[in-house]
Order: structure tokens, then sequence, then C-alpha cells
């Protein structure tokens, strides 16, 4: 491919525009700087860029030193996927937890202190909230990050958030356009395919992606996945049908259109993130978020080549590249002129929700503990957009409460008989997540409740399986607020 390193002309800066790269480390590096110098307008976040909010605060203050206006963009959902606090877990429950609640105007109050949380650390831009309805049950990538499997209540709460979020001046993208949640595979290892025809993905799908249009949010993501009854040929994020077609025409949407990672295995595996990112803006895309895995100075000049090609190819339209880097800029103004609002902090506001999420069923009367328990955390394999880098469970919440709770982590055939030797005499709480997609954490329950009948089940996950235990805590997330509020019932705080 042919490189224009030294170019300067609109046309260059268009394509650096419309990226959305990430990094590495906890302070700008000198090429992201230069690029932001060159036309990039965004910068992604993740975990590894975040050690604190003093350091993030002087992170994106290096960032508007080179471009006031520039979008710091993050992966910020509240419950299980949190970057903001990535090493301690989320003082948020997420999107499962305000769905069972199911109160509007807590998921609105939510949305709006985490956005004045991200908004004073100078973050402006939030991937989220996933706008996914969860009708498979057994969707290994979405789950408690969906407000639930009823597109009605599914819907209303994106709204909710969307209006949350936006009112602290921080810009929501409603994700995974046109809908992950009835998939069985994960975008992020191979692409996904939904074979529901278009009036099931009319009423499914689509439902909570116009009530998040109809409340003005800002992005919208499209999703790696093959729907055939949209398109029989390319996925989502590349496909025109989709983008342009349904999301823009007949959806009415005119804000940011943000394609997700495009390292993800869905399309670097099968069109490659040059050709792909090509694909994706001549589709409707406007911004090309990669990142995740891929952050260094060489994928960005890569992709900002293989756009410059395309339009001298005639692949992609120049006006297209044109249309969307404006887009991109459109938004950045946004952000830089919707200032925070400060007042209105409710630093109280996730631990409540949390304990109002909670679904608590018995065998007959509770005692609350009054003796450190052994915590059993029968613990799967964490998806990547969960990541394996945060904490999760009852465990410090409950040490917290309980000096002297020990604890170990169990999985596979031998998870049960392995629980209960480490427990010993000590009363047993054993922890899950999705019980129903893991043969072998029902199997480990089953050991342990046939032999320790007193033993206590908390449920992180989705509490699509029969309850059971002398106490059965379904929290429908994984944050540590959700943990916390687990372990008040347990220990009666």
């Amino acid at each position: 491919m042919t490189t224009f390193a030294s170019d300067t002309d609109t046309l260059t800066r268009d394509a650096l525009t419309v990226l959305q790269p990430g990094f590495t480390g906890t302070a700008a590096p000198d090429w992201l700087l230069r690029r932001i110098g060159e036309g990039l307008a965004s910068v992604g976040l993740f975990g590894r860029n975040i050690a604190s909010p003093e350091q993030l605060v002087a992170l994106t203050a290096q960032l508007r030193a080179e471009r006031d206006d520039v979008l710091v963009a993050i992966d910020e959902e509240g419950g299980d996927v949190t970057r903001l606090e990535v090493r301690t877990g989320s003082s948020f429950p997420g999107n499962h937890a305000l769905g069972a609640v199911d109160d509007v105007d807590l998921t609105t109050e939510v949305a709006a202190e985490l956005g004045r949380r991200l908004a004073a650390c100078g973050v402006n831009f939030n991937w989220a909230p996933s706008a996914d309805v969860n009708s498979n049950p057994g969707n290994p990538v979405i789950g408690v990050r969906s407000f639930g499997a009823d597109p009605a209540l599914v819907a209303r709460h994106t709204a909710a958030y969307v209006t949350g979020l936006q009112s602290a001046g921080v810009a929501a993208c409603t994700k995974h356009f046109p809908g992950h949640g009835d998939t069985a595979v994960d975008s992020h290892h191979a692409l996904p395919r939904i074979d529901a025809d278009a009036t099931v993905l009319g009423d499914r799908e689509l439902a909570p992606f116009r009530a998040a249009i109809a409340a003005g949010t800002k992005a919208v993501m499209s999703a790696h996945i093959l729907v055939p009854a949209l398109d029989p040929d390319r996925p989502a994020t590349l496909s025109g049908t989709v983008l342009t077609d349904l999301l823009r025409r007949d959806l009415g949407y005119d804000g940011l259109i943000v394609t997700d990672g495009m390292e993800m295995r869905a399309i670097s595996g099968t069109y490659g993130i040059e050709r792909g990112s090509v694909l994706a803006v001549a589709a409707g895309a406007d911004a090309i978020c990669v990142g995740g895995g891929l952050a260094d100075d060489e994928t960005v000049r890569r992709l900002r080549d293989a756009l410059v090609a395309g339009v001298r190819a005639g692949e992609l339209p120049e006006e297209r590249l044109a249309d969307a880097a404006e887009r991109v800029r459109k938004l950045a103004r946004w952000t830089a002129t919707s200032a925070a609002k400060a007042d209105g902090a409710d630093s109280e506001v996730g631990l409540r929700a949390a304990r109002r999420a909670l679904k608590v069923t018995g065998a007959g009367p509770f005692t609350p503990l009054t003796a450190p328990p052994y915590v059993a955390a029968l613990t799967p394999v964490a998806n990547i957009a969960v990541g394996d880098e945060t904490p999760w469970g009852v465990t410090a919440e409950l040490a917290a409460l309980l000096p002297g709770t020990e604890a170990g982590t169990f999985a596979g055939e031998e998870a049960g008989p392995a629980a209960l030797k480490a427990a010993g005499p000590r009363r047993i709480v054993a922890v899950v997540r999705d019980e129903h997609r893991h043969p072998w954490m029902a199997a480990a329950l089953d050991t342990l409740l046939t032999a320790r009948p007193d033993t206590i089940v908390v449920e992180m996950g989705v509490p699509q399986a029969a309850p059971r235990g002398a106490l059965h805590i379904a929290t429908h997330g994984a944050s540590r607020a959700s943990g916390r509020a687990a372990a008040e019932v347990i220990a009666g705080a």
C-alpha cells in the first residue's frame, strides 16, 4: 500500500479525524499527541490507561492541551464492564440490575451520576449504554450488560440512561446496532449470526434504538453481526443496508455512527481491519473504533492510509469520508460546549440501586451470619468485554462485615468437592455467575448443597436457573456495589 505520511491535505486530515484509537500507558505517548495535532479528533480509553481519578484528570488535560475539543471516549457501562474502577469493581450496578428494579427515574439518576464522574475526569464520550435485548439466555457476551429480555423494558431504560448520561455533558453511544442480544457467539472471537426475520427484528431488536434516538443519543455503535434478514452478505458494521438505509433513512437517525472495535475477530479475522475500515465508512460509519487490542502509531498510520487509498481507488467516495469527519467534529463541538453540571452529585445512588435490585429467596427463615464464612467462588472464564482484571464477588465486602472470612476460586468438574474440602466446617457462601450457562457450575452447586444444605448461593449473573440453597440472592450483576448489597443481607448489616 502506498504511504501518504507527508500529506497534510484535507483528505488525510479527514482520514485521521474518523479514527478512534487506543494507546498503552497512563500518559499520552508522543505519537498520539502528534496525531492529534495532525487532525485526530478522538481517543479511546481502556482499563490499562487508568490508575486513579487524579491520574486520569492529568491524562485528559494532556490530550486537551493539543486539542481542546478532543473526544475522549471510554467503555464505561458500570456494572460488570468498568474501566473507571477497573481494579476495584464498579460502584454502580449494571444494566440488568437497573432493569430488575424497573424504575426509569433511578436509571436516569445512576447514569447522570456516572456521567458526572466521567466528566470530572475529563471524559466526554461513553461507549454506553448497551441497548441489546437479551433474548437468548445463552448469549456469551451480553447477559447482564442488557437491561433484560423484554423489548419495552429495554427501550425505556435505554432512553432513561441516554438522558441521564447526556445531562452531565457526556455523549452517549447506544450499542450494539441493530442488536446483539440474540447471539450465541462472541463477536470478539468470530462473526455471530442472527436469523430472526425482519418483523421480529423490528419489534424486538430495534425498539430500544428507536427509544434512544427519540431521547437524542449523540452516537450509535454498530455490531459486528450478520443479520441475513437485513443483509445476507455483510455484517452490520460493513453494511450500507443496515447503517445508511435502516439506521439513517428508516429510523431517522442523524448523529454519529461508530463501529465496534475493528480489531475484533468478527472483522479482523474476515475482512482485515484496513479493508474493513474502508467498507465501514463507505457503508455509513463515521468513526472507526480501534485500540482495544491494537494501540500504536503503526495501526493509526495503516488505517489512515487505507482510507486515503480507498478514496483514491474509488472504493470510498471522498464526500462520504468528508461527511463522516464533519460528524465527528460536530460531536466534538457539542461536548466542548456542554459543560458538565457539578451540582446534584449523589455518591450513594449506585449502592441504593444495587440494594433495590436484589431478589432474595430462601427455603425458610434466614438468620444472618455472625461467624466468618467460607466463600467458594465458582468462576467461569470472563468474556473480553468484561475482562479478568476486575475483581467480582462478595468476599471483600463480607470480610469487611465479618472479619476472618476466607475464600477460594474453583472451576471445572472437581469444583464442588474441592470447595467442600477447602471450606472445612465453615458455613459456605457459593458465588456463581450464569449458572444456567455452565453445567460444571450447576454440578458443583449440587455437590455443595447435597453435603451442606445450609449453603448460601449468590447468583451474580443472569438468574436464569431456579433459585436454590438455604438462601439464594440474585444480584443481577457482579459489580462491587452488587457484591456489597448481597454481603449486607448475608451479614444482616
